[in-house]
């Protein structure tokens, strides 16, 4: 059983279903009117229009409820009960870092005692548990329909209470305090481990009326509402000559419905069922360098569809259930006997055109002896990354081993993660031994995107030669379109053109997503025809992206287009009413095409989500400032810090707003407080002295530089304050040192020259 690791993003995947090992009598009545409870102890179980209780499936397909009943699907939510609950609520007590939580039973319902919203020590009510191995979670009641996963969860191997975090817990009342937006189930969770999930959020109020058909994935999650089916079958009961339609009512199966939950996405809009477009639905991440390694290897939670897309399988056509078992979610095959399918010396016909044949299975292949650990295809070409600390994941985008890739930019390799204590050195030499050294020329993105995420101009030639290899994989080609833009100092306005008019809707979205970061006056240009894009992702991020554009001029069916997208990404609003980060994101749209009331309205819709989303509050703080409201500026500043006391940027910008205010001494202390929180920001310094000057203290202005200057910084507008305040204090030695480190950067500069031949002349020097 797989979990989640929750995050503020993007709500992403588990798995679901109640208990299926009873059968009940065929249901007399097929389609349910909306919000009629269906049987069952669960109080949030809906029938909604359209479906079916799950039970109803049940009744009919004996064999398929027998085998979906043993999956770890089947296990994955479920009211918390003697049979349910595995973690030990037998009074006993966990502590982390001073905290103390104590798990207890009372009227077979079962408890926590630990740290609530406002600090002290509460007692919440677990009402679900979350998965079943290797560890499970659990759902408590804290109020207003939140269903809140504690931070702390139970190994189911070891047999132990466990704390998920990795730093300090969280402050109470902060984004990712157990209670806060992070862990709401409703909000992040609730899209995949649920069947026709309505998180029914209510926005007056704050509070949710969540509903759904089961309590976890039923069979209508995979297959679609079944009123229809059920009333076609039915019919056919009583009338066996009528005919039998296609698809028997119900949603066709594709790799879509895995992926709605197997992928790290964002939600789109509401209402996805199975056999409905992917990409109208979610925008799923492209290859980050956050997500993942520059090979493409995962690194941060990020499920399957990233690193599949990136595979020759997917490419090949090859799918999920090619390997999975359909209804008990388990590998088709044990061993090797799963990969050799496909790749024995004999191919399949339906991949024999891709060339996967060979002897693999092998000593002569594996260099190991058979049936070893070393010998199993997947430990060298899906190697584990663990989540959540005890949850190993396999990598689907079935890597080659490359050592030498680990040893230039850290990348993972099955070699030395199994032999501990060798090397990535040693690891190459003996595959050179074994393989010849073809292997360290095999094509590769890893050197392109490594560059990229350190802003190389050079990665920009080999990053324009992945996205015109229409042999790479459509997420390949259109993440290299955005890490082409994130490359500071590089006009590429006309290869991301180019990517809007890729076929590949992956490449499109590349290209719409790195419209972004185009100079605005050359986005329109570049991406505007996305606007109109037969994909809603790709429209959704075009549109975002032209929201700051200046002068638009959109006439006729171009401003239709826009005005069109714009309620696309209304829809992605309203779907993630509860997100403050969507809320935010959508202020910043408003306020770029000059709605300052409405960005106002969703800003301050986004601090009341997430009182800890300093994000909202600094905009906020500047559309005060843009629109000539100083006081309220410094006023929404000062709040944000009251909240996030240790963020350098919040005292920045109030130091900033305060000067508006003309209230010196008090900015002069939050720059000191910006520079103490973050001691390497050159901008914070240079502004500090700055202000120290205009407070009549240059002395103190030229201590705060000449300590930056002595500690190795060399920003350019620090050194010219330096040189400008030593200039007015007569401290000439020290300014003909700061005039030097400068002109190391400005080699044709007359001005300076002439300047430093003057100090030097001033100082006795040469």
């Amino acid at each position: 059983m797989r979990n989640i690791r929750l995050r503020a993003r993007s709500p992403i995947a588990l798995w679901t279903v109640p208990s299926l090992c009873f059968l009940l009598a065929f249901a007399g009545q097929a389609v349910a009117a909306e919000n009629i409870p269906a049987s069952g102890t669960d109080p949030l179980i809906s029938v909604h229009e359209g479906f079916v209780d799950e039970n109803t499936c049940t009744s009919c397909h004996v064999n398929e409820a027998a085998a979906f009943a043993k999956s770890n699907h089947a296990k994955a939510m479920a009211v918390a009960s003697d049979k349910s609950v595995r973690a030990n609520f037998n009074n006993i007590s966990f502590e982390h870092n001073g905290l103390v939580s104590t798990f207890f039973r009372q009227d077979k319902r079962f408890f926590v005692r630990t740290e609530g919203p406002d600090g002290k020590q509460a007692e919440f009510e677990v009402k679900y548990t979350f998965a079943y191995e290797p560890l499970q979670q659990y759902l408590a009641d804290i109020g207003g329909g939140r269903l809140q996963a504690l931070d702390l969860a139970w190994d189911t191997e070891k047999q132990q209470w466990f704390w998920l975090g990795e730093a300090k817990p969280a402050k109470p009342g902060s984004t990712f305090h157990w209670t806060g937006p992070f862990y709401r189930w409703n909000r992040t969770c609730i899209d995949c481990h649920s069947t026709d999930p309505r998180a029914n959020f209510q926005p007056e109020t704050n509070a949710y009326k969540s509903s759904y058909v089961a309590t976890s994935i039923g069979c209508q999650s995979c297959h679609g509402a079944g009123a229809k089916h059920v009333a076609w079958a039915e019919e056919k009961s009583r009338d066996g000559k009528m005919s039998t339609p296609s698809n028997l009512g119900l949603s066709k199966v594709d790799a879509s419905a895995c992926f709605a939950c197997h992928a790290r996405r964002t939600k789109l809009l509401d209402g996805y069922q199975p056999g409905k477009p992917f990409l109208d639905y979610f925008s799923p991440a492209l290859l980050r360098p956050d997500l993942y390694f520059p090979d493409g290897q995962i690194l941060d939670e990020v499920f399957e569809y990233g690193s599949f897309q990136q595979s020759k399988m997917a490419r090949a056509g090859v799918t999920c259930l090619d390997c999975h078992t359909q209804h008990e979610a388990v590998l088709k095959a044990q061993g090797n006997a799963l990969c050799t399918q496909c790749h024995t010396k004999v191919a399949p016909e339906r991949f024999a055109k891709f060339n996967p044949g060979g002897d693999f299975d092998t000593p002569a292949h594996t260099h190991h002896p058979v049936a070893t650990t070393g010998a199993q295809c997947s430990n060298c070409h899906m190697p584990e990354r663990t989540y959540m600390k005890v949850d190993p994941r396999r990598d689907h985008s079935f890597v080659i081993p490359r050592p030498d890739l680990s040893a230039a930019y850290g990348t993972p390799n099955a070699c030395t993660t199994c032999h501990e204590g060798k090397t990535n050195a040693w690891a190459g030499d003996t595959m050179d031994k074994w393989y010849g050294k073809a292997w360290r020329e095999r094509p590769t993105p890893a050197h392109a995107f490594a560059g990229a995420a350190q802003n190389d101009p050079a990665s920009i030639d080999v990053l324009r030669k992945i996205v015109a290899n229409r042999e790479q994989a459509g997420i390949v080609r259109g993440s290299a379109v955005a890490a082409m833009s994130r490359v500071d100092g590089i006009d590429i306005a006309a290869d991301v053109k180019a990517a809007a008019e890729d076929p590949d809707p992956l490449v499109r979205l590349g290209a719409a997503e790195g419209g972004a970061n185009l100079p605005p006056e050359h986005r329109l240009d570049a991406i505007g025809r996305l606007l109109a894009d037969d994909t809603r992702a790709v429209r959704v991020a075009a549109v975002t992206a032209l929201g700051s554009t200046p002068s638009l001029g959109l006439l006729g069916d171009a401003r239709k287009n826009f005005d069109a997208a714009v309620q696309d990404l209304r829809a992605y609003v309203e779907a993630n009413a509860d997100v403050a980060e969507t809320q935010n994101n959508f202020g910043t749209f408003l306020f770029g095409q000059q709605r300052a009331g409405e960005a106002e309205k969703a800003f301050r819709q986004a601090i009341a989500l997430d009182p800890g989303l300093s994000g909202a509050r600094v905009n906020l703080a500047e559309l005060y400032r843009a629109t000539g409201q100083n006081e309220k500026s410094e006023q929404a500043y000062a709040k944000a810090i009251a909240v996030s006391p240790d963020q350098a940027d919040l005292r920045y910008g109030h130091a900033l707003s305060l000067v508006r205010q003309k209230a010196l001494p008090e900015a002069i202390r939050e720059l000191d407080e910006a520079v103490r929180l973050d001691p390497g920001n050159s901008r914070y310094k240079t502004t500090l002295a700055i202000a120290l000057d205009s407070a009549g203290r240059t002395e103190d202005a030229l201590t705060v530089l000449d300590v930056a200057v002595a500690g190795g910084e060399t920003d350019a507008s620090l050194l010219g304050a330096a040189i400008q305040y030593g200039l007015k204090l007569r401290r000439y030695p020290e300014t003909l040192k700061y005039a030097e480190a400068l002109a190391r950067q400005r080699l044709d500069d007359p001005q300076l020259a002439e300047l430093i031949r003057q100090l030097r002349a001033a100082t006795g020097g040469k």
